[in-house]
């Protein structure tokens, strides 16, 4: 087919969806009021990346025939990639090498608080095969050296797209080192301390550093552990602002529990005040985001569509892909992710809310793939039995007296993205960002105030505005295809 023709197609085929989508949609309810243009936030939380898996030779991408071609824009700005670092201060057992688009499946890393703590050997950053690569992996392809492995845009070619296009920063982090539930928690309360009980290994002086299943749901129960403490969800609650985290495999099917389900990827479970023990549906699409329902803003995915088509959007959405869609190694991987985000981010930008929305992509955890940027430690930890930040005797600096233990951070390089029509275009922010850097933006733009806890991340956090441009809503609709991540033609401006 004629790439002109199939891209009109592809276009029209958004039409309907949308004219679908819209056409019986409620008038749009009264919104909370906020301190930017932005009165719609959509957080897309993917799984287990680091920085450089994904960026590590932005903008320049191999282009190998037959392969997704990627051509940056003109003027297209640095960003702190590896170049040089191959040839120069690379001290690992390799160098890092590029993973094909055929290798989208690969083992899971290790990525324990610990491991990655070795990993980055007090700034060296030269441990990786040694203490990240995958434990007794099986089931999945033997990658030498895996860690050290990256994609480049012939392969997330969605991803250099919207960097194209809209704001990235090459200076964002992890909260802490560590795994999926402790990027989770960080992301919703900035805290992972305050957890109950003690699990050997897991939960170590009341803080979570290695997976635990959440303490107030019905369908994981493995090993449960409670959170104490305010949440993200609690402020938003309290100022009556609409919100909830939806995720694709959360729903019950025929009456029974997802046997897909993972409360690794429910946060707010692990929180009594926000909790859906009994993963209850909403009551009717007209109260999904408010405070008037029995599912207590916790959703299947399709809960968040339902709301989409009759107009019902919250103003704060967290959003989870299924589990074999999030890009996590092993149970998905990166062109799955690109369908779903991909899919999810054309339908966003069709909706009547995208002149006053902000989706950001971001990422709960490295799973220990190689980034070459030593974090800066913003806050220290001395647990001898789990820090081993400073070398095989070491510590993550001196915990002051009184502090919460075993959260050292920040942790690894994340990608974090941002579009919206109000975000500047094809711009590389540098300022030093974390995951709780977006609980400070939900905390200022709906005038919320800070969680309480002196310790919370989220009093630390820098803001993310410097991704925006708030005088004028500039930056285009890009609309691409889900299977190759490229974009749709005409280029929508």
């Amino acid at each position: 087919m004629h790439s002109s023709i199939a891209a009109a197609m592809f276009a029209a085929m958004w039409v309907i969806v949308f004219a679908a989508l819209t056409a019986s949609a409620a008038p749009l309810p009264s919104l909370s009021s906020t301190g930017t243009p932005i009165k719609y936030l959509v957080i897309i939380d993917d799984e287990n990346v680091s920085f450089d898996h994904y960026f590590a030779t932005y903008p320049i991408a191999t282009n190998p025939p037959g392969q997704p071609r990627f051509t940056p824009l003109v003027n297209t700005p640095s960003v702190n990639n590896i170049a040089g670092v191959i040839a120069t201060q690379n001290l690992n057992l390799a160098n890092p090498f590029r993973l094909d688009r055929s290798q989208d499946f690969t083992c899971d890393n290790t990525n324990f608080y610990m491991n990655e703590q070795q990993a980055y050997n007090g700034g060296l950053l030269d441990m990786f095969v040694q203490f990240t690569s995958p434990i007794n992996p099986k089931d999945c392809p033997m990658i030498p050296n895996l860690p050290l492995g990256y994609y480049d845009g012939n392969t997330v070619t969605a991803l250099w797209n919207y960097a194209q296009y809209y704001a990235m920063s090459d200076y964002s982090f992890g909260t802490n080192f560590g795994v999926t539930v402790v990027g989770h928690l960080n992301l919703v309360s900035g805290e992972t301390h305050g957890a109950t009980p003690d699990v050997a290994g897991r939960v170590i002086n009341g803080t979570v550093i290695k997976n635990v299943e959440a303490g107030f749901d019905n369908c994981d129960q493995r090993v449960p552990v409670k959170m104490s403490g305010p949440n993200i969800g609690d402020l938003l609650t309290n100022a009556g602002v609409t919100w909830g985290w939806f995720y694709g495999d959360f729903g019950n099917v025929n009456g029974e529990c997802n046997p897909d389900y993972n409360s690794h990827y429910m946060p707010f479970q692990y929180y009594q005040s926000t909790s859906n023990p009994a993963h209850l549906p909403p009551s009717n699409p007209f109260v999904i985001g408010s405070n008037k329902d029995q599912a207590n803003h916790q959703y299947d995915l399709s809960n968040f569509w339902t709301a989409v088509s009759f107009g019902y959007m919250p103003q704060v959405t967290f959003l989870k892909a299924p589990s074999d869609s999030t890009g996590h190694p092993f149970t998905s991987g990166p062109l799955e992710e690109q369908t779903f985000l991909v899919n999810t981010i054309n339908r966003l930008e069709l909706t009547p809310q995208w002149r006053s929305m902000a989706i950001v992509i971001t990422y709960d955890d490295s799973d220990g793939w190689y980034d070459h940027v030593m974090p800066p430690i913003v806050n220290q930890s001395s647990d001898p039995d789990q820090d081993r930040l400073l070398g095989p005797t070491g510590l993550c600096g001196k915990a002051a007296p009184g502090a919460y233990q075993d959260r050292c951070g920040y942790g690894p390089r994340l990608p974090l993205i941002v579009i919206s029509p109000w975000v500047r275009s094809n711009y590389i922010d540098h300022t030093l960002t974390d995951q709780t850097s977006l609980l400070r933006f939900i905390e200022d733009n709906w005038n919320l105030g800070r969680l309480g806890d002196p310790q919370s991340f989220d009093l630390k956090a820098n803001p993310i505005t410097g991704m925006f441009n708030f005088r004028f809503p500039f930056a285009p609709r890009l609309f691409l295809n889900p299977s190759t991540g490229t974009i749709v033609e005409p280029r929508p401006w």
